[in-house]
Protein backbone atom coordinates (compact mmCIF):
# COMPACT_ATOMS: atom_id res chain seq x y z
CA UNK A 1 0.00 0.00 0.00
CA UNK A 2 1.24 3.49 -0.86
CA UNK A 3 2.12 5.31 2.35
CA UNK A 4 3.33 8.67 3.60
CA UNK A 5 4.44 7.46 7.02
CA UNK A 6 7.56 9.10 8.45
CA UNK A 7 9.33 9.58 11.77
CA UNK A 8 6.52 11.87 13.05
CA UNK A 9 4.29 8.76 13.22
CA UNK A 10 6.79 6.70 15.26
CA UNK A 11 4.72 5.12 18.08
CA UNK A 12 7.77 5.22 20.36
CA UNK A 13 8.01 9.01 20.05
CA UNK A 14 7.39 10.67 23.43
CA UNK A 15 6.98 14.33 24.37
CA UNK A 16 8.35 16.49 27.15
CA UNK A 17 4.71 17.62 27.52
CA UNK A 18 3.99 14.67 29.79
CA UNK A 19 0.20 14.68 29.33
CA UNK A 20 0.79 13.92 25.65
CA UNK A 21 2.20 10.53 26.65
CA UNK A 22 -1.02 9.38 28.33
CA UNK A 23 -2.45 6.55 26.16
CA UNK A 24 -5.95 8.01 26.69
CA UNK A 25 -5.17 11.47 25.33
CA UNK A 26 -6.60 12.57 22.00
CA UNK A 27 -3.50 14.66 21.37
CA UNK A 28 -0.24 12.71 21.54
CA UNK A 29 2.79 14.07 19.69
CA UNK A 30 1.72 11.91 16.71
CA UNK A 31 -1.46 14.00 16.23
CA UNK A 32 -0.73 17.78 16.46
CA UNK A 33 -4.08 19.15 15.21
CA UNK A 34 -4.47 22.82 14.34
CA UNK A 35 -7.10 25.29 15.56
CA UNK A 36 -7.82 28.89 16.54
CA UNK A 37 -7.89 29.89 20.23
CA UNK A 38 -7.48 32.59 22.85
CA UNK A 39 -7.50 32.65 26.66
CA UNK A 40 -11.03 32.27 28.02
CA UNK A 41 -12.76 35.54 28.80
CA UNK A 42 -9.93 37.65 27.42
CA UNK A 43 -10.15 40.30 24.74
CA UNK A 44 -7.15 38.83 22.94
CA UNK A 45 -7.35 38.19 19.23
CA UNK A 46 -7.94 34.57 18.29
CA UNK A 47 -4.68 33.06 17.06
CA UNK A 48 -3.52 29.72 15.66
CA UNK A 49 -2.43 26.91 17.94
CA UNK A 50 -1.60 23.21 17.93
CA UNK A 51 -2.92 20.80 20.57
CA UNK A 52 -0.41 18.63 22.46
CA UNK A 53 -1.66 16.66 25.48
CA UNK A 54 -3.64 19.10 27.63
CA UNK A 55 -1.71 22.10 26.28
CA UNK A 56 -1.74 24.37 23.22
CA UNK A 57 1.36 25.53 21.39
CA UNK A 58 0.68 29.19 20.63
CA UNK A 59 1.96 29.36 17.04
CA UNK A 60 2.10 33.15 17.07
CA UNK A 61 4.33 33.07 20.14
CA UNK A 62 6.42 30.27 18.63
CA UNK A 63 6.86 32.29 15.45
CA UNK A 64 7.96 35.37 17.37
CA UNK A 65 10.36 33.26 19.42
CA UNK A 66 12.03 31.94 16.28
CA UNK A 67 10.94 28.35 16.96
CA UNK A 68 9.47 27.75 13.49
CA UNK A 69 11.13 27.33 10.09
CA UNK A 70 11.22 30.49 7.99
CA UNK A 71 8.76 29.22 5.36
CA UNK A 72 6.24 28.14 8.01
CA UNK A 73 6.62 31.40 9.93
CA UNK A 74 6.12 33.36 6.72
CA UNK A 75 2.97 31.41 5.82
CA UNK A 76 1.50 31.98 9.29
CA UNK A 77 2.48 35.65 9.22
CA UNK A 78 0.45 36.08 6.03
CA UNK A 79 -2.75 35.00 7.78
CA UNK A 80 -5.38 37.60 8.57
CA UNK A 81 -6.24 37.89 12.28
CA UNK A 82 -8.29 34.90 13.41
CA UNK A 83 -8.07 33.08 10.09
CA UNK A 84 -5.83 30.24 8.91
CA UNK A 85 -6.80 30.49 5.24
CA UNK A 86 -3.50 31.89 3.98
CA UNK A 87 -1.59 29.12 5.74
CA UNK A 88 -3.98 26.46 4.45
CA UNK A 89 -3.65 27.78 0.90
CA UNK A 90 0.11 27.13 0.92
CA UNK A 91 -0.57 23.42 0.41
CA UNK A 92 0.72 20.20 1.86
CA UNK A 93 4.45 21.03 1.91
CA UNK A 94 4.13 23.90 4.40
CA UNK A 95 1.74 21.89 6.57
CA UNK A 96 4.20 18.98 6.64
CA UNK A 97 7.02 21.39 7.51
CA UNK A 98 5.05 22.70 10.51
CA UNK A 99 4.28 19.16 11.66
CA UNK A 100 7.93 18.12 11.43
CA UNK A 101 9.18 21.24 13.22
CA UNK A 102 6.76 20.77 16.12
CA UNK A 103 7.43 17.04 16.31
CA UNK A 104 11.15 17.74 16.65
CA UNK A 105 10.63 20.59 19.10
CA UNK A 106 8.14 18.78 21.34
CA UNK A 107 9.87 15.40 21.60
CA UNK A 108 11.72 14.38 24.72
CA UNK A 109 15.27 15.66 24.78
CA UNK A 110 14.60 18.47 22.32
CA UNK A 111 16.94 21.43 22.50
CA UNK A 112 13.90 23.65 21.90
CA UNK A 113 12.07 22.62 25.09
CA UNK A 114 12.89 25.81 26.96
CA UNK A 115 11.90 27.93 23.98
CA UNK A 116 8.61 26.17 23.27
CA UNK A 117 7.58 25.70 26.90
CA UNK A 118 7.12 29.46 27.14
CA UNK A 119 4.65 29.23 24.22
CA UNK A 120 2.24 26.80 25.93
CA UNK A 121 -1.29 27.67 27.05
CA UNK A 122 -3.38 25.12 29.01
CA UNK A 123 -6.43 23.95 27.07
CA UNK A 124 -8.45 24.37 30.26
CA UNK A 125 -7.82 28.11 29.99
CA UNK A 126 -8.72 28.43 26.30
CA UNK A 127 -11.78 29.14 24.20
CA UNK A 128 -12.05 28.46 20.48
CA UNK A 129 -13.25 30.01 17.25
CA UNK A 130 -13.77 28.65 13.77
CA UNK A 131 -10.30 27.77 12.48
CA UNK A 132 -10.69 29.72 9.26
CA UNK A 133 -13.01 31.81 7.13
CA UNK A 134 -15.51 29.44 5.48
CA UNK A 135 -16.71 30.87 2.18
CA UNK A 136 -18.20 27.64 0.85
CA UNK A 137 -19.95 24.70 2.53
CA UNK A 138 -21.09 21.60 0.66
CA UNK A 139 -22.75 18.68 2.41
CA UNK A 140 -22.36 15.28 0.77
CA UNK A 141 -24.29 12.05 1.31
CA UNK A 142 -21.51 9.44 1.42
CA UNK A 143 -22.91 7.26 4.21
CA UNK A 144 -24.63 4.43 2.35
CA UNK A 145 -26.02 2.83 5.50
CA UNK A 146 -27.69 6.11 6.44
CA UNK A 147 -28.98 6.64 2.91
CA UNK A 148 -30.39 3.10 2.85
CA UNK A 149 -32.00 3.29 6.30
CA UNK A 150 -33.64 6.66 5.61
CA UNK A 151 -34.67 5.54 2.11
CA UNK A 152 -36.43 2.49 3.58
CA UNK A 153 -38.62 4.77 5.70
CA UNK A 154 -40.05 6.33 2.53
CA UNK A 155 -39.36 3.75 -0.19
CA UNK A 156 -39.19 0.30 1.46
CA UNK A 157 -38.81 -1.53 -1.86
CA UNK A 158 -36.30 0.90 -3.43
CA UNK A 159 -34.41 2.81 -0.72
CA UNK A 160 -31.54 4.11 -2.87
CA UNK A 161 -32.26 6.29 -5.87
CA UNK A 162 -30.60 5.17 -9.15
CA UNK A 163 -27.85 7.82 -9.08
CA UNK A 164 -26.57 7.12 -5.55
CA UNK A 165 -23.96 4.51 -6.49
CA UNK A 166 -22.71 6.57 -9.44
CA UNK A 167 -22.59 10.16 -8.13
CA UNK A 168 -21.25 11.59 -4.84
CA UNK A 169 -24.53 13.36 -4.01
CA UNK A 170 -24.29 16.76 -2.31
CA UNK A 171 -25.93 20.14 -1.81
CA UNK A 172 -24.66 23.61 -0.98
CA UNK A 173 -25.29 24.65 2.62
CA UNK A 174 -25.20 27.86 4.61
CA UNK A 175 -21.87 29.11 6.02
CA UNK A 176 -23.11 31.88 8.32
CA UNK A 177 -24.65 29.47 10.87
CA UNK A 178 -21.56 27.22 11.20
CA UNK A 179 -20.08 27.51 14.70
CA UNK A 180 -17.44 25.82 16.79
CA UNK A 181 -18.15 23.22 19.51
CA UNK A 182 -20.20 24.65 22.36
CA UNK A 183 -22.78 26.13 20.00
CA UNK A 184 -26.18 26.68 21.62
CA UNK A 185 -28.97 27.38 19.16
CA UNK A 186 -32.70 27.95 19.23
CA UNK A 187 -35.07 25.28 18.06
CA UNK A 188 -35.94 26.39 14.54
CA UNK A 189 -39.30 27.62 13.34
CA UNK A 190 -40.60 26.47 9.98
CA UNK A 191 -43.59 25.38 7.98
CA UNK A 192 -44.99 22.08 9.21
CA UNK A 193 -47.68 20.02 7.49
CA UNK A 194 -49.06 17.07 9.46
CA UNK A 195 -50.20 14.19 7.22
CA UNK A 196 -53.84 14.74 8.18
CA UNK A 197 -53.82 18.53 7.62
CA UNK A 198 -54.86 20.29 4.42
CA UNK A 199 -52.59 23.30 4.95
CA UNK A 200 -49.23 23.89 6.64
CA UNK A 201 -48.72 25.94 9.78
CA UNK A 202 -45.75 27.91 11.14
CA UNK A 203 -44.31 26.50 14.32
CA UNK A 204 -41.24 25.14 16.12
CA UNK A 205 -39.84 21.88 14.81
CA UNK A 206 -41.11 18.87 16.74
CA UNK A 207 -38.71 16.42 15.10
CA UNK A 208 -35.34 18.03 15.68
CA UNK A 209 -32.42 15.71 15.02
CA UNK A 210 -28.61 15.52 14.89
CA UNK A 211 -26.47 14.00 12.16
CA UNK A 212 -23.07 12.44 12.83
CA UNK A 213 -20.67 13.60 10.12
CA UNK A 214 -17.06 14.42 9.40
CA UNK A 215 -16.06 17.72 7.82
CA UNK A 216 -13.24 18.05 5.30
CA UNK A 217 -11.42 21.40 5.17
CA UNK A 218 -9.93 22.33 1.80
CA UNK A 219 -6.32 23.49 1.87
CA UNK A 220 -5.01 24.59 -1.51
CA UNK A 221 -7.80 25.38 -3.98
CA UNK A 222 -8.02 25.20 -7.76
CA UNK A 223 -8.50 27.78 -10.50
CA UNK A 224 -11.97 28.31 -11.93
CA UNK A 225 -12.48 25.97 -14.87
CA UNK A 226 -9.66 23.59 -13.91
CA UNK A 227 -10.91 20.32 -12.34
CA UNK A 228 -8.82 18.57 -9.70
CA UNK A 229 -7.73 15.12 -10.87
CA UNK A 230 -8.49 12.22 -8.54
CA UNK A 231 -4.76 11.47 -8.31
CA UNK A 232 -4.13 14.90 -6.73
CA UNK A 233 -7.44 15.38 -4.95
CA UNK A 234 -6.34 14.46 -1.43
CA UNK A 235 -3.41 16.87 -1.63
CA UNK A 236 -6.11 19.58 -1.63
CA UNK A 237 -7.55 18.32 1.68
CA UNK A 238 -6.13 20.05 4.76
CA UNK A 239 -7.72 17.85 7.42
CA UNK A 240 -10.86 16.63 9.13
CA UNK A 241 -13.18 17.78 11.92
CA UNK A 242 -16.32 16.34 13.45
CA UNK A 243 -19.50 17.93 12.10
CA UNK A 244 -23.07 17.91 13.40
CA UNK A 245 -25.55 18.72 10.65
CA UNK A 246 -28.57 19.51 12.81
CA UNK A 247 -31.83 18.74 10.97
CA UNK A 248 -35.49 19.65 11.46
CA UNK A 249 -37.06 16.51 10.03
CA UNK A 250 -40.65 17.78 9.92
CA UNK A 251 -39.63 21.01 8.19
CA UNK A 252 -37.50 18.97 5.81
CA UNK A 253 -40.33 16.59 4.90
CA UNK A 254 -42.54 19.47 3.71
CA UNK A 255 -39.98 21.70 1.99
CA UNK A 256 -37.33 19.48 0.43
CA UNK A 257 -39.04 18.67 -2.87
CA UNK A 258 -38.06 19.55 -5.54
CA UNK A 259 -34.89 21.49 -4.67
CA UNK A 260 -33.62 19.73 -1.53
CA UNK A 261 -32.65 20.97 1.96
CA UNK A 262 -33.32 24.59 2.91
CA UNK A 263 -34.60 25.88 6.29
CA UNK A 264 -34.48 22.37 7.75
CA UNK A 265 -30.69 22.48 7.63
CA UNK A 266 -29.38 26.05 7.61
CA UNK A 267 -30.16 27.16 11.19
CA UNK A 268 -27.07 25.56 12.80
CA UNK A 269 -24.04 23.43 11.99
CA UNK A 270 -21.47 22.59 14.67
CA UNK A 271 -17.85 21.52 14.14
CA UNK A 272 -15.10 20.43 16.53
CA UNK A 273 -12.38 23.07 17.11
CA UNK A 274 -9.23 21.14 16.15
CA UNK A 275 -8.49 20.15 12.54
CA UNK A 276 -6.84 16.72 12.50
CA UNK A 277 -4.51 16.96 9.51
CA UNK A 278 -4.39 14.40 6.73
CA UNK A 279 -0.82 13.60 7.79
CA UNK A 280 -1.92 12.63 11.32
CA UNK A 281 -4.46 10.24 9.78
CA UNK A 282 -1.86 8.47 7.64
CA UNK A 283 -1.46 5.39 9.89
CA UNK A 284 -5.18 4.72 9.75
CA UNK A 285 -5.62 4.46 5.99
CA UNK A 286 -7.04 1.28 4.50
CA UNK A 287 -8.14 -0.12 1.17
CA UNK A 288 -11.33 1.20 -0.41
CA UNK A 289 -13.52 -1.28 -2.24
CA UNK A 290 -16.88 -1.58 -3.93
CA UNK A 291 -19.24 -4.35 -2.92
CA UNK A 292 -19.60 -7.15 -5.43
CA UNK A 293 -22.37 -6.31 -7.87
CA UNK A 294 -22.14 -2.54 -7.30
CA UNK A 295 -21.14 -0.36 -10.26
CA UNK A 296 -17.51 0.68 -10.35
CA UNK A 297 -16.88 4.45 -10.29
CA UNK A 298 -16.36 6.35 -13.51
CA UNK A 299 -12.66 6.85 -14.38
CA UNK A 300 -12.50 10.43 -13.02
CA UNK A 301 -13.45 9.03 -9.59
CA UNK A 302 -11.12 6.03 -9.67
CA UNK A 303 -7.38 5.55 -9.17
CA UNK A 304 -4.95 2.97 -7.87
CA UNK A 305 -4.23 5.09 -4.79
CA UNK A 306 -7.95 5.43 -4.05
CA UNK A 307 -8.26 1.64 -4.16
CA UNK A 308 -5.16 1.12 -2.01
CA UNK A 309 -5.72 3.71 0.75
CA UNK A 310 -8.86 5.74 0.14
CA UNK A 311 -10.70 4.62 3.30
CA UNK A 312 -9.88 5.99 6.77
CA UNK A 313 -10.47 3.96 9.95
CA UNK A 314 -12.12 6.45 12.34
CA UNK A 315 -14.44 5.24 15.10
CA UNK A 316 -17.35 7.68 15.49
CA UNK A 317 -19.76 8.05 18.42
CA UNK A 318 -22.81 10.06 19.46
CA UNK A 319 -23.46 10.85 23.13
CA UNK A 320 -26.53 12.54 24.65
CA UNK A 321 -26.96 14.44 27.91
CA UNK A 322 -30.47 15.54 28.85
CA UNK A 323 -31.24 18.42 31.26
CA UNK A 324 -32.24 15.86 33.90
CA UNK A 325 -28.87 14.12 33.53
CA UNK A 326 -27.09 17.44 34.04
CA UNK A 327 -29.18 18.25 37.11
CA UNK A 328 -28.33 14.86 38.63
CA UNK A 329 -24.64 15.07 37.78
CA UNK A 330 -24.84 12.26 35.21
CA UNK A 331 -22.42 12.11 32.32
CA UNK A 332 -23.72 11.89 28.73
CA UNK A 333 -24.86 8.47 27.50
CA UNK A 334 -23.47 6.92 24.34
CA UNK A 335 -26.21 6.26 21.79
CA UNK A 336 -24.26 4.63 18.96
CA UNK A 337 -20.92 3.87 17.33
CA UNK A 338 -19.93 3.56 13.67
CA UNK A 339 -16.79 3.84 11.50
CA UNK A 340 -15.85 6.16 8.67
CA UNK A 341 -14.23 3.33 6.70
CA UNK A 342 -17.81 2.35 5.70
CA UNK A 343 -18.31 5.58 3.73
CA UNK A 344 -19.34 4.88 0.13
CA UNK A 345 -17.26 7.74 -1.31
CA UNK A 346 -13.80 8.87 -0.19
CA UNK A 347 -12.39 12.31 0.64
CA UNK A 348 -10.57 12.38 -2.69
CA UNK A 349 -13.68 11.40 -4.64
CA UNK A 350 -15.69 14.20 -3.02
CA UNK A 351 -13.06 16.77 -4.02
CA UNK A 352 -12.63 15.39 -7.55
CA UNK A 353 -16.37 15.33 -8.17
CA UNK A 354 -16.95 18.78 -6.66
CA UNK A 355 -14.48 20.31 -9.11
CA UNK A 356 -15.12 18.20 -12.23
CA UNK A 357 -17.39 20.88 -13.70
CA UNK A 358 -14.75 23.56 -13.15
CA UNK A 359 -15.99 24.70 -9.73
CA UNK A 360 -13.18 26.54 -7.94
CA UNK A 361 -12.67 25.29 -4.40
CA UNK A 362 -10.94 27.72 -2.04
CA UNK A 363 -8.85 27.37 1.10
CA UNK A 364 -11.17 27.04 4.07
CA UNK A 365 -14.06 25.55 2.12
CA UNK A 366 -15.86 22.89 4.16
CA UNK A 367 -17.20 19.59 2.80
CA UNK A 368 -19.54 17.53 4.97
CA UNK A 369 -19.35 13.76 4.63
CA UNK A 370 -23.03 13.08 5.16
CA UNK A 371 -24.29 11.02 8.09
CA UNK A 372 -21.97 8.14 8.94
CA UNK A 373 -24.10 5.24 10.13
CA UNK A 374 -23.06 1.61 10.45
CA UNK A 375 -24.76 -1.46 8.95
CA UNK A 376 -26.52 -2.55 12.19
CA UNK A 377 -29.82 -1.10 13.44
CA UNK A 378 -28.14 0.30 16.56
CA UNK A 379 -25.50 2.15 14.50
CA UNK A 380 -27.72 4.88 13.09
CA UNK A 381 -26.02 8.26 12.97
CA UNK A 382 -29.29 10.10 13.64
CA UNK A 383 -32.35 9.69 15.83
CA UNK A 384 -34.41 9.32 12.66
CA UNK A 385 -32.67 5.98 12.16
CA UNK A 386 -32.34 4.86 15.78
CA UNK A 387 -36.06 5.40 16.41
CA UNK A 388 -37.27 4.11 13.01
CA UNK A 389 -38.70 7.46 12.08
CA UNK A 390 -39.90 8.20 15.61
CA UNK A 391 -41.89 4.99 16.07
CA UNK A 392 -39.49 3.29 18.53
CA UNK A 393 -38.21 5.68 21.22
CA UNK A 394 -34.65 5.31 22.51
CA UNK A 395 -34.64 4.45 26.22
CA UNK A 396 -31.94 6.16 28.30
CA UNK A 397 -30.27 4.73 31.41
CA UNK A 398 -32.12 7.12 33.72
CA UNK A 399 -35.52 6.01 32.41
CA UNK A 400 -36.07 8.91 30.02
CA UNK A 401 -36.89 8.29 26.38
CA UNK A 402 -36.23 10.21 23.18
CA UNK A 403 -37.72 10.02 19.72
CA UNK A 404 -36.26 13.38 18.73
CA UNK A 405 -34.32 16.06 20.61
CA UNK A 406 -35.95 18.08 23.39
CA UNK A 407 -35.08 21.55 24.64
CA UNK A 408 -31.96 21.53 26.79
CA UNK A 409 -30.54 18.36 25.25
CA UNK A 410 -26.80 18.40 24.58
CA UNK A 411 -25.39 16.21 21.81
CA UNK A 412 -21.69 15.31 21.84
CA UNK A 413 -19.90 13.78 18.83
CA UNK A 414 -16.62 11.95 19.49
CA UNK A 415 -14.08 10.20 17.29
CA UNK A 416 -10.86 8.24 17.70
CA UNK A 417 -8.38 6.40 15.48
CA UNK A 418 -6.79 3.21 16.79
CA UNK A 419 -4.59 0.63 15.08
CA UNK A 420 -2.09 -1.89 16.49
CA UNK A 421 1.47 -0.66 16.15
CA UNK A 422 0.57 3.05 16.20
CA UNK A 423 -0.35 5.68 18.78
CA UNK A 424 -4.08 6.29 18.98
CA UNK A 425 -5.24 9.81 18.18
CA UNK A 426 -8.56 11.57 18.69
CA UNK A 427 -10.74 14.47 17.68
CA UNK A 428 -11.91 16.94 20.28
CA UNK A 429 -15.59 16.81 21.26
CA UNK A 430 -18.15 18.44 18.99
CA UNK A 431 -20.83 19.68 21.39
CA UNK A 432 -24.11 21.49 20.77
CA UNK A 433 -27.17 22.31 22.91
CA UNK A 434 -30.78 22.89 21.91
CA UNK A 435 -32.46 26.02 23.30
CA UNK A 436 -36.22 26.74 23.26
CA UNK A 437 -37.64 28.14 20.03
CA UNK A 438 -38.15 31.88 19.64
CA UNK A 439 -41.68 33.17 19.70
CA UNK A 440 -43.31 32.95 16.28
CA UNK A 441 -43.88 36.34 14.64
CA UNK A 442 -47.45 37.67 14.78
CA UNK A 443 -49.34 40.00 12.51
Amino acid sequence: MTTRLDDTHDPALMSWVETANDPATDFPIQNLPIGMFRRTGSHEAFRPGVAIGDQIVDLSAARQAGALPADVASALNACEPGQLNAFMAQGRAVRVALRRALSQGLKRGSAQQALLSSCLVPQAQAEYALPCRIDGYTDFYTGIHHATAVGKLFRPDNPLLPNYKWVPIGYHGRTSSIAVSGQAFRRPLGQLKPPTADTPVLGPSKRLDYELELGVFVGAGNALGEPIAIEQAEDHAFGLVLLNDWSARDVQAWEYQPLGPFLAKNFATTISPWIVTMEALEPFRSAWTRAEGDPQPLPYLDSAETRERGAIDITLEVWLQTPKMRENGQEPQRLMQSNYRDAYWTVGQMIAHHSINGCNLQSGDLLGSGTQSGPADDQGGSLLELTCGGSKPVRLVNGETRTFLEDGDTVVLRARCERPGFRSIGFSDCLGTVLPAPEAPRR
